[in-house]
């Protein structure tokens, strides 16, 4: 063992301790920089999907048009051109008016599916700081330390597997019509647009549907890449905490100045309580009540131990009567509240204890 024990090391030195779940204040702060859980094989894959569906259905229309315009232009549109920046202007007017006629569609409904893919991973979100200048980036060593990162890695596999199904994918589409394709050559244009709209259609169907797999696994991933990225240590989540609520020292001494100063004006009010109800000596529970302006006796003030023998030297001090009354006092500090007016339960008994009281 001996000779190994230059070797040993610390595998805490490894760990950067964040190993709590990001709080929602994290999770906003990640959010506002860009930083979510979102996987671009989504858009790929729907927007694959969603050419297939249109080459299925408009394909044949597309590729003849193609066709038909290809063919007059050749056939007659340059013989009868007249080279002219007129004439020029013309054909490259109709150039433009057919790839628009085409392409048109398909551009729109890439732009569709690009924008349903990213509201259904991250909703509707527009992050500025992402766009901010940062001069990490042209830093060489992070440079580096990003193309041989755990996440470089992930991207090359994925690159590499997705190479892999869509070239098997659509070699599998297309083998069952490898010997239909030599006979492109002598089909009737309408008839070959169609062949190929169909074989088109066919690949873009089967490489999407793999494509949404992969993109189903690379979100799972995507995911809990983003949720170990913004987990945070148990520092952290203190020095949240004393940023949102303050310095826990600083909260418990505010907490303590508050009681004090409501006890100040809690004493302050035992002199004008008509009695003080005590255990005799544990609880003290002091009553006021004005018949012309309160509907019910009212707590001024109560307490135990410490505060209970202060109520009773300030009512002393101030001849407030003082009546030993032990379950009339426990019942009223635990009911009552200082400043609110007496349980209605209470009612009997503390009418009884005050007629005592003004008889004396």
């Amino acid at each position: 063992m001996d000779r190994y024990s230059n070797w040993r090391f610390n595998l805490q030195l490894f760990a950067d301790g964040k190993t709590e779940p990001a709080t929602p204040r994290r999770r906003e702060e990640a959010r506002k920089k860009g930083q979510v859980a979102k996987s671009q094989e989504i858009n790929t894959a729907l927007i694959l999907l969603g050419m297939s569906g249109l080459l299925a259905v408009g394909g044949p229309w597309a590729l003849g048009h193609l066709a038909r315009f290809t063919k007059e232009t050749i056939g007659g549109g340059l013989v009868a051109l007249e080279f002219s920046p007129g004439g020029l202007q013309a054909l490259a007017a109709q150039a433009i008016l057919c790839t628009l006629t085409v392409a048109g569609p398909v551009m729109a409904l890439a732009l569709v599916l690009g924008v349903m893919g990213q509201l259904l991973q991250v909703g509707f979100h527009v992050s500025t700081e992402s766009l901010a200048p940062q001069l990490g980036r042209i830093n060489p060593v992070e440079g580096a330390k990003r193309i041989f990162s755990k996440r470089a890695l992930v991207e090359l596999a994925k690159a590499t597997l997705k190479i892999a199904v869509i070239g098997y994918m659509a070699y599998m589409a297309v083998k069952p019509d490898l010997g239909k394709l030599p006979s492109l050559l002598y089909m009737e244009p309408p008839e070959a647009a169609a062949f190929a709209a169909r074989l088109v259609g066919k690949i873009a169907l089967w490489i999407g549907s793999c494509m949404l797999a992969v993109a189903a696994i690379d979100y799972l991933y995507q995911r809990w890449e983003h949720e170990d990225s913004i987990k945070m240590s148990v520092q952290d989540i203190k020095d949240e905490l004393k940023q949102t609520e303050g310095d826990p020292y600083i909260r418990s001494a505010i907490r303590a100045r508050q009681r004090q100063l409501a006890q100040s004006r809690m004493m302050q009010a035992v002199p004008t309580a008509d009695v003080v109800i005590t255990n005799p000596t544990h609880v003290a529970v002091a009553i006021r009540y004005d018949a012309p302006s309160m509907n019910a006796p009212v707590i001024v003030a109560k307490g135990i131990a410490l505060i209970a023998e202060r109520i009773r030297e300030i009512a002393k001090d101030n001849n407030v009567p003082i009546v030993e009354n032990p379950p009339l006092a426990r019942t009223l500090h635990e009911l009552g509240e200082v400043g609110q007016e007496i349980p209605v339960e209470l009612y009997q008994a503390v009418a009884e204890v005050l007629a005592y009281v003004y008889r004396l």
